[in-house]
């Protein structure tokens, strides 16, 4: 059986922590592209601009996997793969340390405060939980085994070693991993708990906001409980047996009982849902929802462990 060539490393180091962007050069049986920089235009000029792509090639911005320049006179061959550092433009500080609940030599259980990112992602590049962890902790090859929601704090499992990263992952895609969430909404009496919800999550490409589909065979599952009352509010201890994006915020909305300051699933959210952050996040309103506890056991040692996050939320009723 024929091994599966492997993917090159990069020649580029990290900046700030942030991979290079890899490229690989797609097959072109119409002969389109006389050059790679023809084929980088076509691809990335829509959103940075013909004229500034064709600027980075004469920059020297794109290299080869031996570290060789591209240039303007690079004949385009499909399979060949490219690097470079894409622009990055300044980004607001998110004013909360990344907090680190354990590390030892194969893992990084960190502690990720509200509004920053897990990993790069749209305009969140350098402030992500992976690329300050990797520069702070001088871990380079560090890689998230899961991710949070930029809106949602709480505990992250980290890999220190490529290699291991797809034990821990299976350990999540297995639903090997005991996830308990904290959560604040309104107080409901006439809403019996515990209950467990299950339903139907779809989520599109380009679109923010989940949504459930009625009488759809389920594909996510939470048990809600009330953990405490008072002034209205309750605090919630939310245990999802499936990671559906934005599950919980979508559940909890679906029983009457929104998150406070949910942007898009709150009772004063838009119908479409405006982006988080497009007008600058409210640090004091952050989304009351925190990953609280992470139980598994360890697919390398056989260890059993048990992590619990040290962050609050800032509203915490009958306490």
């Amino acid at each position: 059986m024929a091994r599966r060539n492997r993917t090159p490393a990069s020649p580029l180091p990290q900046r700030d922590g942030v991979d290079a962007v890899r490229v690989r050069l797609p097959a072109d049986p119409g002969g389109r592209y006389g050059t790679v920089g023809e084929h980088l235009a076509a691809r990335y000029g829509p959103a940075a601009g013909a004229h500034r792509i064709g600027e980075m090639v004469l920059e020297g911005r794109f290299v080869t996997a031996e570290g060789r320049a591209i240039t303007a006179a690079t004949p385009y061959t499909p399979g060949l793969h490219v690097w470079f550092h894409r622009d990055v433009p300044p980004e607001p500080p998110v004013p909360f340390p990344v907090g680190v609940v354990h590390r030892d030599e194969r893992i990084v259980v960190a502690d990720k405060p509200h509004f920053l990112a897990t990993t790069p992602r749209g305009g969140h590049v350098r402030e992500t939980a992976l690329a300050r962890l990797r520069r702070d902790l001088g871990l380079p090859s560090l890689q998230p085994a899961h991710r949070l929601d930029r809106l949602t704090a709480g505990l992250v499992l980290f890999v220190v070693r490529p290699a291991d990263r797809g034990a821990y992952q299976r350990l999540f895609a297995e639903r090997r991993v005991r996830k308990e969430y904290e959560a604040v909404a309104a107080y409901d009496p006439a809403l019996r708990l515990p209950r467990t919800v299950r339903s139907r999550i779809e989520k599109e490409r380009g679109v923010l906001r989940a949504y459930e589909v009625p009488g759809a065979p389920p594909n996510s599952e939470t048990l809600v409980e009330l953990a405490a009352r008072g002034g209205g509010l309750a605090g919630y201890r939310l245990v999802p047996a499936t990671g559906r994006t934005h599950q919980l915020r979508v559940h909890m909305s679906a029983l009457g009982l929104p998150l406070l300051y949910d942007p898009l699933y709150g009772r004063d959210a838009c119908a479409g849902g405006s982006a988080p952050g497009e007008a600058g996040d409210d640090y004091h309103s952050p989304l009351q929802l925190l990953a609280k506890r992470l139980e598994f056991t360890d697919p390398l040692t056989g260890e059993e462990h048990r992590f619990t996050s040290g962050l609050r939320l800032a509203h915490r009723p009958g306490r």
